[in-house]
């Protein structure tokens, strides 16, 4: 197949809206996580989505130009759902009473913590 613009456009990337309010003001910053440096914002979610597309469409056609590699989005059929993730034992300790505190078991609380 032709990896050409038309292939790369239509392939389903990770696309991450966050709002974000500081010293420049509230906005939506947007990024395509397969894509670095592949961002954009705007003053609405939908807003700065539709700034994304635009952006996302501007950096392909650039590395293509360039004969730069495009990175694809990892099948997530192929994750297997677990990883071994060492730690200090003090970290393991700590995790491991806040999810005895919690009433739930030490694999549900990493979870929501790396979830939220």
């Amino acid at each position: 197949m032709d990896k050409n613009f038309d292939y790369y456009m239509k392939l389903p990337y990770t696309m991450i809206v966050e709002f974000v309010a500081d010293d420049t003001g509230d906005y939506y910053f947007s990024r395509v996580l397969e894509l670095d440096g592949c961002m954009s914002h705007g003053d609405t979610r939908e807003e700065a989505i539709i700034n994304l597309w635009d952006a996302m469409e501007g950096w392909i056609e650039t590395k293509l130009e360039m004969g730069h590699p495009i990175h694809e989005p990892a099948a997530t059929d192929k994750a297997s759902g677990k990883f071994t993730l060492r730690l200090p034992k003090s970290l393991h300790y700590k995790l491991t009473k806040e999810a005895e505190k919690e009433g739930v078991s030490l694999n549900q609380y990493a979870l929501y913590k790396l979830s939220s």
